[in-house]
Order: structure tokens, then C-alpha cells, then sequence
């Protein structure tokens, strides 16, 4: 099932009005359209809760004197993300028959939600209302825009960042998410991506990747003979507690895609998503748990953290038709690739400050790859056309964003500030003050 709206056009011109006599059977029976609604209502605060987890994994897994910095990125980012989502956003992603460039491009206009005390005979009770469809899909938007915040941290300025952030949440991700779940030429090809390991995770980390090429790493982390130079985070139990806050949303991420809970197969299917996104979670961080002690002698929290992500960002592409056993083989194979992914990246000096990349991007498209597994109705050709469009699409505009703003304002803070922390020089506000202060 895509994201395909059923209001016909996007909340962009508040509900579509039905004839009477259709107004009056829908109104029969408004028991779909409120379980529906509620569903998006539900799903949309634990996807928001999502924040929260990003928040605290990138606090704990930063040096102490950028973590304020960090912070102030999180909710600075989900702020830009609602109100550019709402501005122009959500009309492009849900063009209905108001594309500007058929399939591609969608509407440039705000969204207006159902007037106050909507009356049942008033409303196209089908579906759910505009203002709960708009409020989960924002959640995505914002989760995008989320990953790239951890793979640049500790070395960009705030502001060139969130300018950044205003075009991704503005425009880069509305268009591609628009290809399959507005429908667009993806969708119409038979594109399937349920819940986002492409359209919002793997494009989350193609923003990134194209960020951290241009940045480049910290200054002492990789040194001249090729010495990968380990920077601790500074606090493992918000990494950790950040890990299971995003556990926890996901089920609203997953769940809440199945876009309906009106009848008794969509709530069933509903606790199926549920019972596979956490079997590939635990599956994921079962691995990397394994792995990393069989690899490197010792297990590495931070890799088995990741790993359950790396199962999650995996599953997500389709957490409806597999079997658990399916679920479980997908998420572990997250976790590998975690364990595996980040070394790689060190050898290229592509320096991800949370292990963003291997989690979102390359799981991502592992688990999109991975749909056709389980859902006959896909192929791998046609599920490798939708990643290279998208990837292609993301990773070029954002790459052209982050050297304009490299050219015309620095992204890049300098030498001394990186070195005393972004939080003294860019904030004035430390995190642990008592840590530094007499």
C-alpha cells in the first residue's frame, strides 16, 4: 500500500464537498473514517516522539562540548520542518490532479485544514480528515531531515545547516516522496517502498553523504598514516535511551502507513507491521551484538544500537508481508551491514559522526531491495529504478545546496572553534558546565 492520498486533492483546498446523498451514507457510518483518523493522530505523536530519540541518540554519541549545539539542531530542524511542510510541502508531496510537471513535480501552495465543528453530512468521510493526514505525513518530513543533523555534527555552522533544512523539508523531499506515495511516475511503474527505507531514510542519508563529501571530517580523526582516531561519545545512556524512543516511534512509523483501521483486516495488519518492525529491530541488534565480538574481540554498544536502527531503517519498506522468520532475516541483515559499513566509510575518510549513512542510507536500500523477498507484486528492477531515481535526485540537488551555501556563506566553522566545541563558540551555552567550570 502507498501514501497515496484519498481525498482526491490534497488538504490544499480544505475537504472535497460529496453530494448529499453520498454525505448521508458516509455519514451511516463514520466509524472508518475517525479510526482512521485516530490512527493518523496516534501515529503521528509516536513518529513525533522520534524527535525526542534523534535528539538523544546524536546528545550521547557527540563530544560533551558540541552536545547544546546538537540539541538546539534537533528542535530547530523540526520547527523549520512544520512550517515549511505546511507552506508548500505537503501540497507538492499530495498534488492529487494538480501536478505542475505531471508525475514529478506537485503544487506550490499551502495547506488549509476542514473548517471548525465539520458536520458528517459536510464531510468525504472515506478516508480521515486533512488535518491528521497532514500531522503524520509531517512526522516523515521531518525524520529526514533529522538524519542528516548526526553525520555533520561537530564541525558545520547552525545557520548555513538549517537554511539547508529549509530546502529539504520544503522541497527536495516532498518532490521525490511525491513519485511514489503522491502518485507519481514511481508509483505508476510499481514502485513499492511501505513506509519510507528510501523515499525518507536512504534519501535522509544521500542529503548527508552529499553534506560530509563537501565538509569533510573532523580535524583529528583520520590521522596521515590512514589511523582511524576513535571520538567517544560523551554519554551512553541518552545514546541509548535515543535508541529506544526511536524503537518505540517506529511503530507509529510502520503502523500508521498501513493508512487505514476501519475494518478488522487493516487493524490485524496493523499488529502484523507491528510484530515485524520489532522482530526486525531486535534481529538487527542481535547481530551487530554477535558480530562485533566476533570481529573486534569485545561488543561495541554504539554498533548494536545502530544495529537495531540498521533492522528497523530495514524493515520499513515492507513491514506488512513478511513472515517473522522474513522479518527476522531482514533486520539481521541491517545489522550486518552496519558492522561492516562503518569500517568502510573510515577507509574512504567519510566521517559520520552517528553512523547515520550505514543506518539510513545503505539499509535503506537494502531493505527496499529487499521488498520483491515477500511482495510478489514488486520486481528488482523496478525497485532499483525507484532508488537510483531517488538517490540520484536527492544526492545531486543537496550537493549543489550544500556548495552554494559553502561558496556564498561557509558551512564550515573554523579551526578553533572545532577544536574548543561548537557549543562555546557557536552557542555560548555548554551542556555539562560543571564539567569545564570551577
Amino acid at each position: 500500500m502507498t501514501k497515496l492520498l484519498k481525498l482526491g486533492v490534497a488538504g490544499a483546498t480544505t475537504l472535497l464537498c460529496a453530494t448529499p446523498a453520498l454525505a448521508q451514507d458516509a455519514a451511516a457510518d463514520p466509524s472508518p473514517y475517525i479510526l482512521t483518523t485516530l490512527l493518523f493522530l496516534v501515529g503521528g505523536f509516536l513518529v513525533f516522539w522520534m524527535a525526542a530519540g534523534f535528539a538523544m541518540l546524536e546528545a550521547g554519541l557527540v563530544r560533551s562540548k558540541n552536545v547544546t549545539t546538537q540539541l538546539t539542531k534537533n528542535i530547530s530542524l523540526f520547527a523549520i520542518a512544520s512550517i515549511m511542510y505546511w507552506l508548500v510541502g505537503f501540497n507538492l508531496m499530495y498534488p492529487g490532479d494538480a501536478w505542475t510537471v505531471a508525475g514529478i513535480v506537485g503544487a506550490f501552495f499551502p495547506t488549509a485544514l476542514e473548517p471548525v465543528g465539520l458536520a458528517a453530512a459536510d464531510a468525504t468521510l472515506d478516508y480521515a480528515s486533512v488535518g491528521s493526514d497532514f500531522f503524520f505525513q509531517l512526522m516523515f518530513c521531518a525524520t529526514t531531515a533529522s538524519i542528516v543533523s548526526g553525520t555533520l555534527a561537530e564541525r558545520i555552522k547552525l545557520w548555513p545547516f538549517l537554511i539547508f533544512v529549509v530546502v529539504l523539508t520544503g522541497f527536495i523531499y516532498p518532490i521525490e516522496a511525491s513519485w511514489q506515495w503522491g502518485g507519481g511516475f514511481l508509483s505508476e511503474m510499481g514502485f513499492s517502498d511501505f513506509a519510507g527505507s528510501t523515499l525518507v531514510h536512504a534519501a535522509g542519508g544521500f542529503a548527508a553523504l552529499a553534506g560530509a563529501l563537501i565538509l569533510g571530517p573532523r580535524i583529528g580523526k583520520y590521522g596521515p598514516d590512514g589511523r582511524v582516531v576513535p571520538m567517544l561519545g560523551s554519554n551512553m545512556p541518552l545514546a541509548t535511551l535515543g535508541t529506544f524512543i526511536l524503537w518505540l516511534g517506529w511503530f507509529g512509523f510502520n503502523g500508521g502507513s498501513q493508512l487505514a483501521m476501519g475494518t478488522v483486516g487493516d487493524v490485524t495488519d496493523i499488529s502484523r507491521i507491528f510484530a515485524n518492525t520489532n522482530m526486525a529491530a531486535a534481529a538487527g541488534a542481535v547481530v551487530a551484538l554477535i558480530l562485533t565480538q566476533v570481529v573486534y574481540g569485545k561488543v561495541d554498544l554504539t554498533m548494536v544500537l545502530n544495529g537495531a536502527l540498521a533492522g528497523l531503517v530495514s524493515i520499513t519498506a515492507e513491514p506488512l508481508a513478511p513472515s517473522l522468520f522474513m522479518a527476522l532475516i531482514v533486520g539481521g541483515i541491517g545489522g550486518v551491514i552496519v558492522v561492516f559499513t562503518v569500517p568502510m566509510l573510515d577507509k574512504l575518510k567519510i566521517d559520520d559522526v552517528v553512523g547515520a549513512i550505514p543506518v539510513h542510507l545503505i539499509a535503506g536500500i537494502w531493505g527496499t531491495m529487499a521488498v520483491p523477498l515477500t511482495n510478489d507484486g514488486t520486481s528488482f528492477v523496478t525497485q532499483a529504478i525507484g532508488v537510483i531515481s531517488i538517490g540520484l535526485f536527492v544526492f545531486i540537488v543537496s550537493y549543489i545546496v550544500w556548495t552554494i551555501l559553502k561558496v556564498t556563506m561557509g558551512i564550515r566553522v573554523d579551526e578553533e572553534s572545532e577544536i574548543v566545541g561548537l557549543d562555546a563558540t557557536e552557542m555560548g551555552m555548554e551542556a555539562y558546565p560543571e564539567f569545564t567550570k570551577g
